[in-house]
């Protein structure tokens, strides 16, 4: 593509900081709209309307609204050549697409969590969120449009499954989850080695809000892991890194630490997506999961059962020899049964 790549979104959105870093790491030129901006009007609409949005040629050359993470950063991988986030060794790549979709699926639990949960939260999300969808407006009208973003808010914590019982099990994962992390960049700079994957990425979109925007779980950050923080604003902009393939850990050799957070991932994210592609399948009205000992219940979740039965897709593709060492990093973390037929 020779003009730069357009997309709208907003400070507030994981996925969109997720993306506008993946951009700057691939030196990819592009044109940022803010949701305000009055050219979006212009521009193709999404089928459901998600953040960031991008605007794509497609088959016939005519722009197309894109919103999927997960499949933009594997269509920029086709389309622009260097600097990949794709792991070369293919089991290697598994593991990362893995780690992907636990912050982008697990991580975000925490992220809706803490900021429609808390008082101090809900209060500055519904003074802030607003005005990136346009502040040139009265005082009044921006108070009444942060209460009405609230109450849908608030209202969709069903969707991530944070009630009362399961928030203690969400606040619970998210400190173990630090504590593996900070433990894990003492000794490398990021997930994947010396260079990051796209799972750097999608963590450091949820983390984009949960260390630097609300305030819980700002604060409790900060306490428990001031790297994860500090990691947090380096991963904004990675134009300068020069990656080498080398840069990669070694999936024969994985860390101990890649392997504990590997393990909080099975501890808590397996259960649910296995219980919510059951419910997908079942037709079933509700998730229902133990996770920790502790009753989990949600609405199901479609697009999750998805993101399940592409991870198996891809672990099925792999050759005997791949496999194997997908198998060899996952043994004892609890992941196993994501992959079993």
């Amino acid at each position: 593509m020779t003009e730069p790549v357009a997309l709208s979104g907003a400070p507030g959105s994981p996925y969109t900081r997720k993306m506008l870093a993946v951009l700057r790491y691939r030196r990819i030129p592009y044109r940022f709209l803010i949701v305000s901006n009055p050219a979006i009007a212009g521009l193709p609409q999404a089928k459901v309307p998600l953040l960031p949005t991008f605007y794509l040629p497609g088959p016939d050359g005519a722009l197309e609204a894109v919103t999927d993470s997960t499949p933009l950063i594997r269509r920029f991988e086709r389309e622009h050549a260097g600097r990949s986030l794709v792991p070369s060794r293919p089991s290697l790549a598994f593991l990362d697409a893995l780690l992907e979709d636990y912050a982008d699926e697990w991580l975000t639990k925490a992220m809706f969590h803490y900021r429609w949960a808390y008082d101090a939260d809900i209060a500055k999300a519904s003074a802030i969120l607003p005005c990136w969808r346009g502040m040139a407006v009265p005082d009044e009208v921006l108070a009444e449009r942060g209460r009405g973003f609230a109450d849908r808010q608030i209202g969709r914590l069903r969707y991530v499954g944070s009630n009362e019982v399961t928030g203690p099990v969400i606040e619970a994962s998210y400190r173990r989850f630090l504590a593996a992390f900070e433990d894990h960049l003492r000794a490398l700079p990021y997930l994947m080695g010396r260079r990051p994957g796209a799972s750097d990425f999608a963590t450091y979109g949820q983390l984009t809000q949960l260390a630097e925007f609300d305030p819980t779980p700002m604060a409790l950050t900060l306490s428990l892991a001031p790297r994860v923080t500090a990691w947090v604003g380096m991963m904004e902009d990675q134009s300068g890194v020069e990656p080498e393939d080398s840069d990669w850990v070694n999936p024969a050799d994985p860390p101990p630490t890649l392997k504990a957070l590997l393990a909080e991932v099975g501890r808590v994210y397996a259960p649910v997506m296995l219980a919510n592609a059951r419910a997908v399948t079942a037709g079933d009205a509700e998730v229902r999961a133990q996770v920790d000992g502790q009753a989990w219940t949600q609405q199901p979740f479609p697009y999750q059962a998805k993101c399940l039965k592409s991870l198996r897709d891809a672990y099925g593709a792999l050759v005997p020899a791949e496999r194997a060492l997908v198998d060899a990093a996952l043994d004892g973390t609890g992941c196993e049964p994501l992959l079993a037929a």
